[in-house]
């Protein structure tokens, strides 16, 4: 059973029993991340997340591992591009344990000028992780290029000089204005007693600052960049992008089922073609991501330096394919069969659960049911395929990320596919 609630204080409440399982999950949402920073602050969001696992004033950091632990729970945090969510999974006996822990953490966190200092060390190395990882360092920087303009073009992690200039009183004036009653959503999934959950949080965050302040966004309009970083790495890892749909848009299930006929299983076009026919690549795929106001398809290939053309090319030749012939109804039929199974073995856990309900409530006011994604999914046409393939088809209109220990010219390369 499914409850949608909005208690006295203004906190949303989302809850799904779910009376087979003894395991429950609880997630703390605040629409509150990389888009609602400045680039003077970029990667406070984050750096914030961070700091609530340090210490409040009844738990040092440790205290709080050690009473997870105790409840045999595992908790743990996330910060994307609109939002940030704390959680826990644990026996639904315990829940209202980690539901404690939880509240501390959210609302007592001491922020320690001394521990700040340590947990910048901490994210200055995941920043170095990242720009070691060649393909994650490549989507990235195609991100950051596709949403230029926008908001959504600021890093999730910021950058070294913005992190190291966050003081303490920025965390604690962006926390006070974004961390507010109207901006959260407090999510459950499995086994626990619902009126007892909204009476537990009523309490616990009635204190927080109840509205949000509206920010007027200026954006600017798409136009596709080229970028090539070189790096000492061993192959060259391609990302290719372009604006795709936001989350409530009418193609949003079509393009899933077009980037899934593309790039997103072994059957796949781009799969047999970089792969099995030329030999290019071990991995190539393609990916369709949403967000409130936006959205970005993308193909990634990680391919031998001296191939790096000949990949980008076969992924043209695919773009092309699909713009003269389109698909075919087999290929829809299965595409619908694995979007609808891969989306079903998601919801049998309470965590996965959770943290559906969660985003949905808090970036969309509504949860979407099961069946009506499924529903969602069958009823999509070709009509409906061929508009959202007209979206990704052109590929001198993608943006381009290429980071290889060789140089070449992307743009040139692109224009002339």
């Amino acid at each position: 059973m499914l409850i949608n609630k909005r208690l006295n204080c203004g906190i949303r409440m989302v809850m799904e029993e779910i009376p087979y399982v003894q395991s429950a999950a609880v997630g703390v949402w605040v629409r509150a991340g990389s888009v609602d920073e400045t680039e003077r602050i970029s990667g406070i969001s984050h750096f914030i997340e961070h700091m609530l696992f340090k210490g409040t004033d009844l738990r040092s950091a440790r205290q709080i591992a050690e009473d997870v632990d105790k409840i045999g729970g595992n908790i743990n945090a996330f910060t994307g591009k609109e939002a940030t969510c704390y959680y826990i999974k644990t026996l639904g006996s315990n829940l209202e344990k980690a539901c404690d822990i939880l509240a501390d953490m959210f609302l007592n966190s001491r922020f320690d000028p001394e521990e700040m200092q340590k947990e910048k060390s901490v994210i200055l190395e995941e920043m170095k992780m990242i720009e070691d990882t060649p393909d994650e360092f490549a989507q990235d920087l195609l991100s950051e290029n596709v949403y230029r303009g926008t908001p959504l073009e600021r890093p999730i992690i910021g950058t070294r000089e913005s992190l190291l200039g966050i003081s303490r009183s920025d965390i604690l004036d962006y926390r006070n204005r974004e961390y507010t009653r109207d901006n959260i959503v407090v999510s459950l999934a499995g086994s626990f007693d619902p009126e007892r959950m909204c009476e537990y949080f009523e309490g616990k965050l009635a204190g927080l600052a109840p509205d949000k302040e509206e920010k007027q966004e200026t954006e600017h309009s798409f136009a596709p960049s080229r970028l090539v970083r070189i790096k000492d790495v061993e192959q060259a890892h391609i990302c290719l992008g372009v604006r795709g749909v936001p989350m409530d848009h009418e193609l949003y299930y079509a393009l899933a089922l077009l980037n899934n006929i593309m790039g997103g299983s072994m059957s796949s076009r781009l799969f047999q073609n970089i792969r099995e026919q030329k030999g290019l690549a071990y991995s190539v795929y393609s990916s369709s991501s949403s967000y409130v106001k936006h959205g970005m398809y993308s193909i990634y290939a990680g391919v031998a330096s001296n191939k790096t053309e000949d990949a980008v090319r076969g992924i043209a030749e695919e773009l092309r394919r699909l713009a003269a012939d389109g698909v075919t109804d087999e290929e829809l039929d299965m595409a619908k069969e694995q979007i609808k199974s891969n989306y079903i073995f998601g919801q049998e856990n309470v965590n996965s659960r959770m943290f559906s309900n969660g985003k949905n409530i808090l970036l969309l006011g509504r949860v979407k049911p099961p069946e009506e994604v499924i529903a969602n999914v069958d009823r999509v046409t070709m009509d409906e395929i061929g508009r959202a393939a007209e979206l990704i088809t052109d590929i001198t209109k993608y943006c381009g990320v290429v980071v290889a220990r060789d140089g070449l010219e992307l743009d040139s390369i692109l224009k002339n596919c």
